[in-house]
């Protein structure tokens, strides 16, 4: 049937159930939003303050969910407001599909108002971008940008109409055709053929090899990394690791993908990793890594990482396979299939010996009596307090890492944080995603007095929406991982880093309509996260710290992984 050029594209949302949209409109987009008026009843659209805001909000969704987020903004500056979003989603292989307009064609290339190349700009950090200039392309664009943002190594893909193709006068073809076909990929017209949707074939013989090595290994140690995640392998990544019986360490963006508190936890590894970890990939003979490409900050130091171990790599993308470290073996193929033909096979081990030595490391140090107000006495309240399947989101920095340390996680999108691209202000919009998609959870901001100050906008949406979502500002009056750095490696020259000035958190909060509490004790914190539980609204937390708190362990950057400056 003939219809709308801008209904199509409202309707090819509905085939991929979309339910929400965060965005922010402009002059080149109208035509779409003039459309979506008529579809308040089928889409929810959340404003943001920012483009920037709303980039992470759908990214938060996305990863909250198990969905691709959706996000609208407009040409030229409101394109490029969500690069640092796209990017963020990018390193951090999140699937949101984000639709800009642009000018009309007879402007391209004359450097019109707000004219700029959208999708040049988007392109090495997405999995694919899309310029529609003619309308009859909008379905089979539309489908496949979604194909491609949630299949294989999920990721983000921008779509950029030109204005003239969502003109009203714009009629097109259009068959409505439901998510589940469109999920089988076969009636998308594939626009670009080097954008594969289809997954690595996993050969048996691959199984088979790193069988016989498990079997061999007397000290096996495993890496629970963001594919776990984003594979949804959770349960079985849970079976193998318990068969194998072996020690896990969790990277940052393998939060939930292994039970933080589990017997065979060790916690986090890499440059803020526990002793545990640390020791236990150090000293293993067999590690086993799923879904983790061993960045910098796992694998410090390359040439010395798991030095006495056979490595084994599965991950989905060929690309990441021998990049940071070299293996002995690998797996090409999605974590939740490659493992389910492991444990098809897999024998029950018993490595208590290697246990037996390892797992004691991972008792925590015992904080010094303090009347001040400490991280982890903040974390210990969010941890013992809010319900158990609370969401939290942070910015990035030392509460970042005081958050991944102290609060465990059990499922995958409970923990969402810029791990690859390390987005300081992605928090809050976040957040604002994570508690659209689950309404019916609680969803904690943790956050840093600079960070905050980069997204703190974004509790108009807050207030707006009337989410209940809670901000807890770790406020130590400085940029505390770089102060951190500063007084280990850089002689103490404290250059640009102290944040002595406002906002007054307190009343910035309550500016805005939300409640705000201000906590310098445990008990002050108590009772503060306490009545922001129960408020019913949105709430700010201003926790005061001491400026030189740290995040303990720490390894320098490039050195071995057990080269531990603070411990």
């Amino acid at each position: 049937m003939k219809i709308r050029a801008t209904q199509a594209i409202m309707e090819c949302l509905l085939e991929q159930e979309v339910d929400t949209i965060f965005g922010y409109p402009g002059g080149t987009i109208l035509n779409l939003y003039n459309e979506m008026y008529d579809y308040q009843d089928k889409i929810k659209h959340v404003l943001t303050a920012h483009e920037q805001g709303a980039a992470h909000a759908a990214d938060g969704y996305a990863r909250s969910t198990g969905k691709v987020g959706v996000c609208f903004a407009t040409s030229g500056p409101g394109a490029t407001n969500l690069t640092t979003g796209i990017a963020t989603a990018y390193l951090d292989s999140s699937p949101v599909v984000f639709i800009t307009c642009n000018v009309s064609e007879s402007l391209l290339g004359k450097d019109a108002f707000q004219e700029v190349d959208s999708t040049g700009i988007a392109m090495p950090i997405t999995k694919a971008t899309f310029l529609v200039r003619d309308a009859q392309q909008i379905p089979d664009v539309m489908r496949q940008a979604f194909a491609v943002a949630g299949n294989g190594r999920p990721g983000p893909v921008m779509i950029d109409f030109l204005k003239n193709v969502t003109a009203a006068d714009q009629m097109i073809d259009y068959e409505f055709i439901p998510w589940q076909k469109n999920r089988e990929c076969d009636s998308i017209r594939t626009l670009n053929p080097t954008n594969r949707m289809e997954e690595p074939v996993i050969h048996q013989q691959d199984i088979d090899i790193l069988l016989d090595m498990i079997a061999e290994a007397k000290k096996p140690m495993l890496i629970c990394g963001g594919g776990v995640i984003r594979g949804k392998a959770h349960k079985e990544f849970r079976t193998f690791a318990e068969r194998m019986d072996a020690p896990v360490a969790i990277t940052v963006m393998g939060g939930g993908g292994f039970p933080g508190d589990h017997p065979l936890t060790t916690g986090m590894i890499g440059m803020h990793g526990s002793r545990a970890s640390n020791v236990a990939v150090d000293e293993c003979d067999l590690l086993i890594a799923i879904g983790c490409r061993f960045s910098d900050r796992v694998a410090l130091d390359p040439a010395t990482f798991a030095k006495q171990a056979k490595i084994v790599q599965v991950d989905i993308d060929r690309a990441e396979i021998d990049k940071n470290v070299l293996t002995d073996h690998h797996i090409v193929g999605h974590a939740k299939r490659v493992l389910a033909a492991i444990n098809e096979k897999l024998p029950q081990y018993d490595h208590s010996q290697w246990k037996s030595y390892i797992l004691p490391m991972r008792a925590p140090s015992v904080a010094a009596p303090s009347e001040k107000l400490t991280p982890q006495q903040v974390m210990e309240v969010i941890r013992t307090t809010a319900p158990r399947d609370t969401i939290v989101a942070t910015d990035v920095g030392q509460h970042q890492m005081w958050s991944i340390k102290y609060l465990h996680f059990d499922y995958p999108g409970q923990l969402l944080t810029s791990g690859g691209f390390g987005t300081m202000g992605f928090g809050l919009g976040a957040a604002i995603g994570a508690q659209m998609g689950n309404p019916d959870k609680r969803v904690v901001h943790v956050t840093g007095d600079g960070c905050f100050r980069m997204n703190c906008h974004e509790l108009c949406t807050v207030q707006h929406y009337g989410l209940p979502t809670i901000t807890v500002v770790f406020n130590n009056g400085t940029l505390g991982m770089v102060r951190q750095w500063q007084t280990l490696i850089y002689q103490q020259r404290y250059s640009a880093t102290t944040l002595d000035r406002g906002p007054d958190f307190v009343k910035l909060a309550e500016a805005y309509g939300l409640k705000g509490y201000r906590a310098t004790t445990r008990e002050e914190m108590q009772d503060a996260f306490q009545q922001a539980l129960d408020c019913g609204c949105g709430a700010v937390i201003d926790c005061v710290l001491d400026i030189d708190e740290m995040v303990r362990p720490m390894v320098a950057a490039d050195s071995p992984i057990t080269k531990f400056l603070l411990e």
